[in-house]
C-alpha cells in the first residue's frame, strides 16, 4: 500500500472516531445531572471520610467555567463509552497487513480491549476516594482547601485514563506475540524486570502518588502480564507444533 493510501486510511479512521465521539458527547449532554453526581461522588466520599478534621469545599471559577464543565464531563463519558470502537479503529490501522485467516484477531481484540479498558476505568474510579482522602488530608487545620472543580476533573480524567490504558498493555503484548515479535520465552526471561517496571510505572503514572492507588494499579497489571505470558507460551507451543522450525533461534538447525 502506498504512503498516500495509508494517509487516506488514517484520515478516514480519524474522522470515524471523531464523529462517534462527537455523537457520544451530544448524547451525554442529556444525562449531565447523573454524570455530574457520579463524578462528584469520589470527592464527596473523601470529604465524608475526613469529617470535621479538614475544611474543604468544591468551587468553580470563571464565567466560562460552567460551559467547560459540561464539555469536559460529557467528553470524558463519550471517550470511555466509545472506547471499544476507537480501540478497534486503532488496531485495524496499525496492522492492516494480516492474512485473511488472521483477521479474526481484529474481532477478538475489539471484544477484549474494550471491556479491559472499561474495567481499568472502573477500578480507577473506585480508588479515587482513598487517593483524594490522603491528598486533601494533608491540608493544615487552620486552612480551608478550596478544590477548583476544573482541577479536580483533570485529576479524575488522568486517573481514569491511566488505569484504562494500563489495562490495555497486556493485550498489546499478546498481539505482539501473534505478530511474531515477542515470544513467550522472552517474557519469562525478563519477568522480574517486568514486575519491577510495572510498579515503577504505577508509581509514576498515578496522579495521586499515594501507595494505595499505586498498588491498586500495579497488582492487576502484574496479574494481567502473567496471564498474557501464559497465553503467549501457549500460542508459541501451537505454532511450534504446526511448524517445528518456527520456534528455533537463528543459530539453531532445523530438524529437517
Amino acid at each position: 500500500m502506498a504512503l498516500s493510501d495509508h494517509l487516506r486510511e488514517l484520515r478516514a479512521r480519524v474522522l470515524k472516531i471523531a464523529v462517534v465521539i462527537t455523537v457520544g458527547l451530544v448524547v451525554s449532554l442529556f444525562f449531565f445531572d447523573q454524570i455530574f453526581a457520579l463524578v462528584l461522588e469520589p470527592y464527596a466520599a473523601a470529604q465524608a471520610a475526613l469529617g470535621e478534621d479538614v475544611r474543604t469545599e468544591a468551587t468553580i471559577a470563571g464565567a466560562g467555567g460552567p460551559l467547560m464543565l459540561y464539555l469536559k464531563l460529557c467528553g470524558l463519558v463519550s471517550v470511555v463509552l466509545t472506547s471499544p470502537f476507537w480501540l478497534y479503529q486503532i488496531w485495524a490501522f496499525i496492522l492492516p497487513g494480516l492474512h485473511d485467516k488472521e483477521r479474526k484477531w481484529s474481532r477478538v481484540f475489539a471484544a477484549i480491549a474494550g471491556p479491559l479498558f472499561l474495567a481499568g476505568v472502573v477500578l480507577g474510579y473506585l480508588t479515587l476516594p482513598k487517593g483524594l482522602e490522603i491528598l486533601i488530608g494533608l491540608t493544615p487545620g487552620d486552612l480551608t482547601n478550596l478544590v477548583e472543580f476544573g482541577d479536580y476533573l483533570t485529576f479524575l480524567i488522568r486517573t481514569l485514563l491511566v488505569f484504562g490504558i494500563a489495562f490495555e498493555i497486556p493485550v498489546f503484548v499478546i498481539l505482539l506475540n501473534l505478530a511474531g515479535v515477542l515470544p513467550g520465552a522472552a517474557l519469562g526471561a525478563h519477568r522480574a524486570w517486568i514486575v519491577i517496571g510495572t510498579f515503577v510505572f504505577a508509581a509514576i503514572a498515578t496522579p495521586s502518588t499515594d501507595p494505595f492507588t499505586m498498588l491498586f494499579l500495579a497488582v492487576p497489571m502484574v496479574v494481567l502480564f502473567a496471564i498474557s505470558e501464559v497465553i503467549a507460551r501457549f500460542l508459541d507451543k501451537r505454532r511450534a507444533q504446526a511448524d517445528p522450525a518456527a520456534g528455533l533461534a537463528d543459530d539453531e538447525l532445523s530438524p529437517i
